[in-house]
């Protein structure tokens, strides 16, 4: 082999890309852990394994943040596993996200599109079209129904934070699902779900259908959501953010660090931060560059923090990165020391090892 010269790139020119193999260990993790060496999306997707791994283990408490198709194109059985088994502490959910959660514990089915079927036949034959997706709009209707009925049972005297109706939707899909999904999960772990964007949602279908048909209104006080994520924010000793499905999704998060200054808290910012989004964002952009746009793709973050951005639909590399946890992150569990949530009627408190 020829010596190499020593050159003034040497000192940056330190660790060759390594081409991902074929061999015996044929599990996801161990996949992964290989397209660690290379680059592009094979690394960051590699590292946003290992870094979801050192959010466990260094106790952060993690924000699990998503938008966009990730109940329509076949998550929430893995939504509903990270979330059982405490890998997030806190969620950050679209209303639209929810609503399809919604849709699918009650029973009901996404279905796959072809393209030869044309939106005029499907419109004709009561079938919404989501991307390569669809579903019976009736069925999205009884949802909306069953939206109401929650509704019907409330004491309609007092208003309810968002995060508190989310909760009591869980706990009354809980009574009749047959599989978990987002709310049902979060119910049963006992932490709290986030919904920013509700009024602009489906999810609003079947309030406003309630108002419309039954006359029961519903009051929403999003001035106790603010408070509550102000709380976790204040209490959190380290914080760590995975956003799906656009980076866009963590932004309820991030507001609540700029509001920390109503409560005189200084804002630190997160340690660790994944985001799997389909977003144009250049690379320079990826830890360890804090020039450009960082910030606005993860968030605050923490001097020093170690992020991911993989540029990939979340359909496809949740799956991977979700499969490879279940087999590698039993270990990372078993000392970790997780925030604990009480709910009592409209009050949420939060208690931070």
């Amino acid at each position: 082999m020829v010596a190499q010269k020593k050159t003034k790139a040497s000192k940056y020119l330190t660790v060759p890309t390594r081409p991902v193999p074929i061999d015996r260990d044929r599990s996801v993790a161990g996949l992964l852990e290989k397209m660690e060496g290379a680059g592009f999306g094979a690394k960051q997707m590699a590292e946003a394994h290992r870094i979801w791994l050192d959010m466990l283990d260094d106790n952060s408490t993690i924000y699990m943040c998503g938008s966009g198709n990730l109940i329509t194109s076949g998550m929430r059985r893995l939504l509903a596993y990270v979330i059982k088994n405490r890998f997030v502490d806190v969620i950050v959910m679209s209303g639209d996200v929810l609503y399809h959660d919604i849709h699918e514990v009650l029973g009901r089915n996404h279905y796959q599109a072809h393209p030869s079927m044309s939106d005029e036949d499907l419109e004709t034959s009561d079938v919404v079209r989501v991307g390569d997706v669809m579903a019976n709009r009736e069925e999205y209707q009884e949802a909306d129904e069953w939206i109401g009925s929650v509704i019907n049972q409330l004491e309609l005297s007092r208003s309810y934070s968002i995060r508190e109706f989310l909760h009591l939707l869980g706990r009354e899909l809980s009574e009749i699902a047959n599989e978990d999904g987002i709310l049902t999960s979060a119910y049963k772990a006992r932490i709290p779900v986030f919904c920013p964007d509700l009024p602009g949602s489906s999810l609003s279908v079947g309030i406003a259908r309630a108002k419309f048909e039954k006359k029961i209104a519903l009051s929403l006080d999003v001035t106790q959501d603010t408070m509550e994520m102000m709380t976790i924010a204040q209490k959190t000793r380290n914080s760590a953010m995975i956003a799906l499905g656009s980076t866009r999704s963590q932004e309820m998060v991030n507001l609540m660090e700029a509001a920390s200054y109503i409560t005189r808290t200084n804002t630190r910012g997160h340690k660790y931060a994944i985001s799997i989004a389909t977003d144009q964002v250049p690379l320079d952009t990826r830890t360890p560059s804090y020039s450009g746009n960082h910030t606005n793709v993860f968030g605050k973050l923490l001097k020093g923090a170690t992020t991911a951005f993989v540029p990939c639909d979340p359909s496809i590399a949740l799956p991977m990165v979700i499969t490879a946890l279940s087999q590698t992150a039993a270990k990372f569990m078993k000392g970790r020391k997780r925030p604990t949530f009480s709910f009592s009627g409209r009050d949420m408190t939060v208690d931070v090892p």
